[in-house]
């Protein structure tokens, strides 16, 4: 009998878990507000069916963070996740600890990787502000062409004691069209959530880091 009535009842529970994991693969860390808000980019994709919100607070000032940010890239600093899984891939990806003089150049137009194969396009640049990078216009396998922004957003917020910090909104947007892309784009999101997830927790440690009077002095002493 416990059996008889524990089947049906799983198979309602699972279709629920499902959708619960789905939305909170789309918004991670992020409140309510910030995934409600207009912000660069999203007018590049009016017909996005789709949204990812993540964010997090990073004890240091924009400035601070944005050369994080500028070096992103599958030939550059890599993404600040989980390079085995990347690299299990195809990706090969050799993750940055410091931020690179050399990678801070970035501008419109400009190639993004994901992995050798694959690259967006460098659309928007507004340096310690946001970059956003776009399918349209890269390089994707297959002759795929499913439509997406992605944009990393940097705001100062004023942290416990006064300091100046920033929040980092990431925003990925989609036009799937529905149907099956969708399905499989929401089944993508769960594990772009996890991968997020480990790329703001990695920056939290990296930047701040990078800013601790000790480091700094290493640096100076290592750089020459």
């Amino acid at each position: 009998m416990t059996i008889r009535w524990a089947v049906p009842a799983l198979s309602a529970a699972v279709p629920l878990v499902a959708l619960l994991v789905r939305r909170a693969a789309r918004r991670s860390g992020a409140t309510e507000a910030e995934a409600g808000r207009t912000l660069p980019g999203d007018e590049l994709l009016p017909a996005a069916d789709l949204q990812n919100d993540r964010a997090c607070t990073i004890g240091a000032p924009p400035a601070a963070v944005w050369p994080w940010i500028a070096q992103l890239g599958q030939d550059r600093a890599g993404f600040y996740s989980f390079e085995t899984l990347e690299n299990l891939v195809g990706c090969r990806i050799t993750g940055a600890t410091r931020a690179h003089p050399e990678w801070q150049h970035i501008g419109p137009g400009d190639r993004f990787r994901l992995h050798p194969d694959v690259a967006l396009r460098v659309a928007q640049v507004e340096p310690g502000s946001h970059l956003l990078v776009t399918s349209q216009g890269g390089d994707a396998p297959g002759g795929a062409d499913l439509a997406m922004t992605w944009l990393f957003h940097l705001s100062p917020v004023v942290l416990p004691g006064g300091a100046t910090g920033t929040r980092l909104h990431l925003r990925e947007r989609y036009a799937t069209g529905g149907g099956t892309a969708r399905v499989m784009t929401e089944l993508v999101g769960v594990v772009s959530a996890v991968m997020t997830w480990r790329m703001l927790t990695r920056l939290q440690e990296l930047v701040v880091g990078d800013e601790r009077p000790a480091a700094r002095v290493l640096r100076l002493h290592t750089s020459g």
